[in-house]
């Protein structure tokens, strides 16, 4: 799985630099927008075949990872 950060790209020329699956024009925000409501990786493999498995892991940890850097305010209390 050490491949996995590789498998996203930021090109400027596919959607202004939004991280896509490398190779694909898929965003990683789609992949997770399809995961959150409960979608499972076969299901999204099955609606892009051109996707893997690993290349869903890698939208998922791409995500992690940039949780990481910026904070998101949910509600305030």
């Amino acid at each position: 799985m050490a491949d996995l950060p590789t498998r996203i790209s930021l090109d400027p020329a596919v959607y202004g630099g939004t991280p896509c699956i490398r190779g694909t024009r898929i965003r990683v925000c789609l992949v997770l927008d399809l995961l959150v409501p409960g979608m499972s990786d076969a299901e999204v493999r099955a609606e892009y075949p051109e996707l893997t498995r690993d290349d869903v892991l890698a939208a998922i940890a791409y995500g992690a990872e940039t949780s990481r850097e910026d904070v998101i305010r949910t509600s305030q209390k």
